[in-house]
């Protein structure tokens, strides 16, 4: 029996669908079926009920999915135990963020494709915190305070956050200093989240208000630069706009409390070496220099 046969059953289990399950391995839809068959024919049952509105597990579906699972998932590990040392295989999901990933995160994973050739690297670049298990990921690369109890999280690095706005906009509604006049300004923001700002020594949380809202921090730095309101965001997003003078740090007696860059995966698993290795190259990465820092 293929095991490669087993894990797309798994993936399409999973996902719900050929056309998902084929997504997440990167192979064709064609091929996902035809794997599908295959491994039907083998068994002698039939494991999916397809529908025009995806596939459902049948009794014998449902039963054989976790044993799929599990025949993987001790494959793997044994693969990692007999490979040559260093040397990694299969696909590897990673979720990471629109606003730093591209230009922060990618080169990392770049290098990491490049080491390693028999290794398949799918990366989603998106701002929304996506459900790693259900959704297929390995890992994902997330920045702020990781406060989930149903992952395991990993530190890699610091995140730096200054809150900022254009002189265009200082000029009409004046600067912020103090927490009771940053109520009264227009906030940029991800959504109705609340800010967390340092008053000495104690955090403080402050929820503003505002009319410009964007689930992605490259649309935030825009707003501000276009002089739409005041914001918070990551110091190395917008250290050119400072140096230029096109951003200016307010409520300077109030700082921003360092947050974190870390490495995420579903509480359940094991994290893979390839998960490992990576978190591994992205310490090494910033621990020469935090494109992030102050």
């Amino acid at each position: 029996m293929d095991v490669e046969d087993m894990r797309t059953f798994v993936e399409v289990a999973d996902s719900g669908g050929v056309t998902a399950a084929a997504r997440r391995l990167g192979i064709s839809k064609s091929m996902v079926s035809r794997q599908l068959r295959r491994l039907e024919a083998e068994l002698g049952v039939l494991l999916l009920a397809r529908t025009t509105r995806g596939a459902s597990l049948t009794e014998a579906g449902a039963t054989f999915r976790d044993h799929a699972a599990r025949v993987c998932a001790e494959i793997d590990v044994a693969r990692e135990t007999i490979l040559p040392n260093g040397e990694l295989r299969g696909l590897l999901r990673v979720a990471a963020p629109l606003s730093f990933g591209p230009t922060h995160f990618a080169p990392v994973l770049v290098e990491m494709a490049r080491r390693h050739p028999h290794l398949r690297v799918h990366i989603n670049f998106s701002d929304e915190v996506v459900d790693l298990a259900a959704d297929g990921f390995d890992c994902a690369i997330r920045l702020g305070y990781v406060k989930d109890p149903g992952l395991l999280s990993y530190r890699i690095g610091p995140v730096f956050g200054t809150v900022v706005a254009s002189p265009a906009y200082i000029k009409e509604h004046g600067s912020p200093e103090t927490l009771d006049e940053l109520i009264n300004h227009q906030a940029l923001m991800q959504g109705n989240e609340t800010w967390q700002l340092l008053d000495g020594d104690e955090v403080v949380a402050v929820h503003p208000k505002g009319r410009f809202k964007a689930d992605n921090g490259i649309a935030l730095v825009a707003a501000a630069l276009a002089g739409l309101g005041v914001a918070i965001l990551p110091t190395g997003l917008i250290r050119e706009h400072l140096e230029s003078g096109a951003l200016v740090p307010v409520m300077t007696r109030h700082q921003v409390p360092t947050a974190g860059i870390y490495i995420v995966c579903p509480h359940a698993r094991h994290p893979a070496r390839k998960v490992r290795v990576l978190t591994e190259m992205l310490i090494e990465f910033f621990d020469h220099g935090p494109v992030s820092g102050s």
